[in-house]
């Protein structure tokens, strides 16, 4: 309370979207639910996926997201945090090493922090300081970070890791929740847009942002899958996804490979955005995800207030969730954002 950052839920108020991850507009648009029109989808799985809860049209979403994401297996979970917890509390056992990027997402501190396995983080996307990090470290070793940083919006070294764990025979994990959709022709991700899906021990996609859904998978090899099945807490303890759910996200994928153009778009108003003079510090993102960077919990949400009174729902990040002193506008584009409302939000903050 002292700091200003007690949190409270809110409703949006009808205002401009530039906060949520809605990136293509599937959900603002509403162009899955059409899709679903005369199927007879349950909805409850009445269990786990070990007992009750397993179906053939989970099986097949399955199956549909490994050819998609070219890996030989795909395992469902029902959110993006419960796949990382279950990947990274089971996978990696007392003696092995994780090593993880500074920045990485709370639910990819929440599994390591739940593993037997050492860990330690390294700077920022700081390949330096990883490799020192590497030459030290015991056991099987992990590397754990995202494609797109949920946060500053910008993006992993990819090749640069893949290098390294190469090298010091690492095994890479990838969170690609915020490239799912967005990065590559298709959407397919940072791993794949770089032909790179060989080289990395494991993938997590979440479809809760631009595919406008619910739920996650990791893709890897077939012992992955079966290794997780039989370890993944997260996945074992836990009711699974309806067949509502599954088919929703198999809507998702017929369509948002095809969204060329709203991509197209997004690529301009990021342009937009990056060129654009402002009184505060910008960090360079070339993703959906703006940082304007306005230190102290009371500044930024004095910012924040001013673009909500424009009709602009942009929300203020703050310390703790941020570090002190890096608290930020999280400005978010969008497919469906129109020149005239980024106009408005560019004047605001210039």
């Amino acid at each position: 309370m002292q700091q200003h950052a007690f949190r409270q839920l809110r409703l949006a108020q009808g205002a401009a979207d530039f906060c949520s991850n809605d990136y293509l507009g599937i959900v603002h648009n509403n162009v899955l639910h059409p899709l679903l029109q005369g199927q007879q989808l349950k909805t409850g799985s009445t269990g786990s996926r070990l007992l009750a809860g397993n179906y053939a049209l989970a099986e097949a979403a399955e199956q549909q997201l490994a050819v998609f994401h070219a890996a030989p297996a795909a395992l469902l979970f029902n959110s993006g945090y419960d796949a990382n917890v279950g990947v990274l509390s089971s996978i990696p056992q007392r003696g092995d090493t994780i090593l993880y990027d500074a920045l990485s997402h709370a639910s990819i501190r929440d599994g390591i922090r739940l593993s037997l396995a050492k860990s330690f983080s390294f700077a920022h996307n700081d390949m330096v300081q990883l490799e020192e990090r590497l030459q030290k470290a015991d056991g099987t070793i992990f590397v754990v970070t995202e494609s797109v940083f949920s946060m500053d919006g910008d993006m992993c070294p990819l090749q640069q890791l893949v290098a390294l764990c190469t090298a010091y025979n690492a095994h890479l994990i990838i969170d690609e929740a915020h490239a799912t959709g967005v990065v590559g022709e298709r959407g397919e991700g940072l791993v794949q847009h770089l032909g790179l899906q060989q080289q990395v021990f494991c993938r997590v996609h979440t479809f809760g942002k631009a595919c406008g859904c619910h739920g996650a998978a990791v893709l890897g090899s077939v012992a992955l899958r079966d290794y997780l099945v039989n370890f993944a807490r997260s996945f074992i303890y836990t009711t699974s996804l309806p067949e509502h759910d599954v088919a929703v996200i198999q809507a998702s994928y017929a369509v948002f490979p095809g969204m060329h153009r709203e991509r197209t778009h997004l690529r301009m108003l990021i342009h937009t955005f990056q060129q654009a003079a402002m009184r505060y510090e910008k960090l360079v993102s070339h993703t959906p995800i703006q940082v304007v960077l306005v230190p102290g919990n009371d500044a930024v949400k004095q910012v924040a207030a001013e673009l909500q009174q424009k009709g602009l729902d942009v929300r203020p990040i703050l310390y703790p969730t941020v570090p002190l002193g890096k608290e930020r506008l999280r400005i978010v584009l969008h497919a469906f954002n129109t020149a005239a409302e980024l106009a408005v939000l560019l004047e605001v903050l210039g």
